[in-house]
């Protein structure tokens, strides 16, 4: 038993520090410092610290972009000097998959590339939709790509990329955990959907959390439609929680691979805090990102 406990002892203290991060184990006072991943923050997920709280903590961490705020707090997030990573545009219930939303999704994403424009952002949000009774996947995706077409011309003269995110539609505990009934909850449709529109300025939001859950293989996803990419977001499974050792994605080396592809546009932190001090979650999931 004596010389087992030695054995034990001597693999733990042999396992590098950074494998050892976890719910307890963030550095304080940790800066991100080998900025090769573009880390920012979906804003939405840390309510209810307030907006300029967040914004204050993102700047001491070193990540570079938000998302998710209140555009009323894209002036300050600007003069704080992080970038609009993403600008809100429809939302994922009502979606262009039903064809009596077009007119509705049309004007908020023409809106959203303006407010992207005014604010120096890249990228504006789209959704396929919740599914509406008559319309199956295949007709969804056939409308979806009739919306986006009337669109992607105003997105390209203006230089930005509308993402179209991927959700899963499986987690039903919570109603920003998962989406039963989104018609957008395959990812080979929603690159097809993409190759359909035929354009560079659109692009899959791919959400590392939503993958795993709907299909899994994220390396290989990732190096499989690396061309197709254009943001990416982060959270622990099961649970949307932090990046920590309760949950099962490999975090570093799903980065790394992020990294091999060559894309150097934003990672965003989607994840939903559980720990007492939002904060330290926030740093240790930059941490734990900064590869």
């Amino acid at each position: 038993m004596i010389k087992a406990s030695a054995v034990a002892a001597l693999a733990t203290a042999a396992v590098p520090a950074r494998a050892q991060l976890n719910r307890k184990a963030a550095t304080p006072g940790y800066r991100i410092k080998n900025k090769r991943i573009r880390q920012s923050i979906m804003g939405w997920t840390f309510n209810p610290m307030p907006t300029d709280e967040l914004i204050a903590t993102c700047v001491d961490i070193g990540l570079t972009g938000i998302e998710g705020i209140s555009r009323k707090f894209y002036p300050a997030a600007r003069k704080a000097g992080l970038e609009i990573s993403l600008v809100g545009s429809h939302g994922f219930g009502k979606g262009p998959n039903d064809p009596a939303n077009h007119a509705m999704c049309i004007e908020k994403l023409i809106d959203g590339i303006a407010v992207a424009k005014q604010f120096g952002a890249k990228r504006v949000i789209t959704f396929v939709g919740m599914e509406t009774p008559g319309i199956d996947r295949e007709q969804a995706i056939g409308n979806c790509v009739k919306a986006w077409k009337q669109v992607i011309g105003h997105a390209e003269k203006n230089g930005i990329t509308i993402c179209l995110e991927h959700l899963n539609s499986v987690d039903d505990s919570h109603p920003m955990k998962g989406h039963p009934g989104y018609q957008g909850d395959d990812i080979e449709l929603c690159i097809e959907a993409i190759k359909q529109v035929g354009s560079p300025n659109l692009k899959l939001l791919f959400d590392i959390y939503h993958v795993q859950i709907m299909h899994g293989d994220i390396i290989r996803n990732i190096g499989k439609y690396k061309e197709y990419i254009g943001h990416y977001h982060t959270a622990g499974n099961p649970g949307r929680g932090e990046l920590d050792d309760t949950q099962e994605v490999n975090y570093p080396a799903v980065m790394r691979a992020i990294l091999a592809t060559g894309f150097d546009d934003f990672v965003a932190q989607e994840f939903i805090p559980n720990w007492d001090d939002k904060a330290v979650a926030l740093r240790h999931a930059a941490e734990v990102c900064d590869v």
